[in-house]
């Protein structure tokens, strides 16, 4: 099985203003004359990681990485003004004329993976291929399912925990009840449901859990973010207009070379998400990993990643 490239450090990293309030920490890694390739982290809200360089060949691929809007490095942080899928789909284009790329490869997981659909149907000229995993489609049943009623049956204990700090009364709709605490006015009790809606989305997003991811997740930097930005988000209903908007617009994309990558047993964005979407464009190619969950660094989905970003090198 193929394994993450070694660890490498950006070469650049750039600060790019993209409206009066926002402004994206931005890095380049890897060959500056390679091919190029965008990565779009998860979340919304995620950040990147040290690892995300790491699925690119980086003899081969100019590596271009960046915290979307109000996350990790970019400034400010949680914030929720201008924070639409739309304003990210913008900002992947002023990132691409910044660097006067006129098309690249777009990898993009969970979160990540629906940013890389919208953007791709928004602009499928500019784009040579996608990388997706975890699809993540922002469809109702999807949001139901994690964040209502539904992974309960697989993860009581988690479950309960995550629910903790919402009053019985409010539990009907849970989303409604962590935005009412999420945009709360006092800190503490942002930070509290912050850490309860993240830490669930950590203890859940492996086959095996493990501390280490659990403790990044519930990292104050993190949760607020992730949690904040996430259920921003999935109230205003990921910003589309139609509950199955990608899907719906899949035909604008159907000609770019395309891989799914998904685990069978990922219970943060089922499996049903990707093979609807397989389904909706039999051209791109599904792969699902017999034994893994939602993570990117399970071995299974490092593997298959790694072998389709090598199988999309073009010539240089």
């Amino acid at each position: 099985m193929l394994q993450l490239f070694p660890e490498i450090q950006p070469h650049k990293i750039h600060r790019l203003r993209v409206s009066e309030i926002h402004e994206l920490y931005i890095e380049e890694a890897g060959n500056p004359q390679g091919q190029p390739v965008v990565f779009l982290h998860g979340g919304p809200g995620a950040g990147l990681s040290e690892k995300h360089r790491r699925f690119f060949d980086p003899k081969h691929y100019r590596i271009i990485l960046f915290d979307q809007r109000g996350c990790g490095k970019s400034t400010p942080h949680a914030s929720l003004e201008e924070n639409t899928t739309w304003h990210l789909v913008n900002d992947i284009e002023k990132i691409r004329k910044h660097f006067q790329i006129e098309k690249w490869q777009v990898f993009g997981g969970s979160w990540g993976s629906t940013l890389a659909l919208a953007y791709a149907e928004t602009h499928p000229q500019r784009v040579t291929s996608l990388v997706l995993r975890g699809v993540f489609l922002c469809r109702r049943e999807e949001l139901l399912w994690f964040y209502q009623k539904g992974i309960d049956l697989i993860f009581p204990d988690e479950f309960e925990k995550y629910i903790e700090p919402i009053p019985m009364e409010e539990r009907g709709d849970l989303i409604k009840a962590f935005y009412k605490r999420l945009t709360s006015q006092d800190e503490k009790t942002r930070v509290t449901a912050a850490k309860h809606w993240s830490e669930f989305e950590g203890a859940t997003i492996k086959l095996v859990p493990d501390k280490e991811t659990i403790d990044a997740f519930g990292s104050e930097h993190m949760s607020v973010s992730i949690a904040r930005i996430e259920c921003h988000y999935f109230i205003n209903n990921s910003f589309f207009t139609a509950d199955d908007q990608l899907i719906k617009n899949v035909q604008k994309i159907r000609h770019i070379p395309a891989a799914i990558v998904h685990g069978r047993y990922d219970v943060v964005c089922p499996l049903k998400n990707a093979w609807d979407l397989s389904r909706a464009w039999p051209e791109a190619k599904l792969e699902i990993i017999a034994d893994a969950g939602h993570a990117a660094d399970e071995v299974g989905i490092t593997d298959a990643l790694v072998r389709a970003t090598e199988r999309f090198k073009l010539p240089l």
